[in-house]
């Protein structure tokens, strides 16, 4: 744990993430990133370096299908708040839209549920735990799918729900999070796509290339991360 604490503390103090007085909402799904990152804020405010208070959200998207009961051990272990929000988004994605592609209507109903709970909570952040393989990952998706050059940010501000939305663990490895999960009581998904998405697909294309070339892994997340590497078209002179 001690390792991803140090990269999720140069990420809050990289991107100003967390500031005194934030009452923040974690997005727990019950998995390892997630749970590691309630337990890396919890652990945090220890340090006595920000005065914020901590709520763990999960939005139950299967109906009552999951016991919640491990969860709601973790957290009062670390005497945080558990608000479960009971929903029907997998009723509507996979059996009344039938979706075929049912990941991105699923995110956007999940983080809609989010920023309810966080206005009735009073929270001004919604702490989400995608990693640095999440960020490279959506790089390659933005590029392979959509043909731009994209990815998720530290730190966004949503207008509509005036919420701000930070990723404390976004300079944190994916083998961090991993080792720190050991011995926590992880959900396991029951998601009918957790097999079968795009995002698996690409993440797995990545895992290849960083495989057969093991500078890449260093040399992407730095293109990815770092201002100065972007420098596409800069050379092109308006005649």
């Amino acid at each position: 744990m001690q390792k991803v604490l140090s990269s999720m503390r140069k990420a809050i103090e990289k991107y100003n993430l967390i500031q005194n007085g934030d009452k923040i909402a974690v997005g727990v799904s019950g998995g390892k990133d997630s749970m590691v990152l309630l337990k890396a804020l919890s652990d945090f405010k220890k340090f006595n370096l920000y005065n914020y208070e901590l709520y763990a959200v999960t939005i139950d998207i299967y109906s009552n299908e999951v016991d919640y009961s491990a969860l709601k051990n973790y957290c009062e272990s670390l005497d945080v708040p558990l608000i479960i929000e009971k929903t029907d988004i997998k009723h509507i994605v996979f059996d009344i839209r039938k979706e075929k592609n049912p990941c991105s209507l699923c995110a956007k109903m999940r983080r809609g549920a989010l920023n309810t709970v966080c206005n009735r909570l009073g929270c001004n952040k919604l702490a989400l735990a995608h990693h640095l393989q999440d960020v490279v990952t959506t790089f390659f998706m933005s590029l392979i799918f959509e043909g731009r050059l994209s990815t998720m940010l530290p730190i966004s501000y949503m207008s509509k729900s005036n919420i701000t939305l930070i990723r404390p663990l976004y300079l944190t490895d994916e083998k961090k999070i991993i080792n720190a999960s050991k011995n926590m009581p992880i959900l396991k998904s029951k998601c009918p796509a957790n097999d079968d998405s795009k995002r698996k697909e690409i993440k797995e294309f990545v895992a290849r290339i960083e495989k057969e070339f093991p500078l890449s892994k260093k040399r992407i997340e730095t293109a990815i991360l770092s201002p100065e590497s972007y420098n596409l078209l800069n050379n092109i002179k308006n005649k």
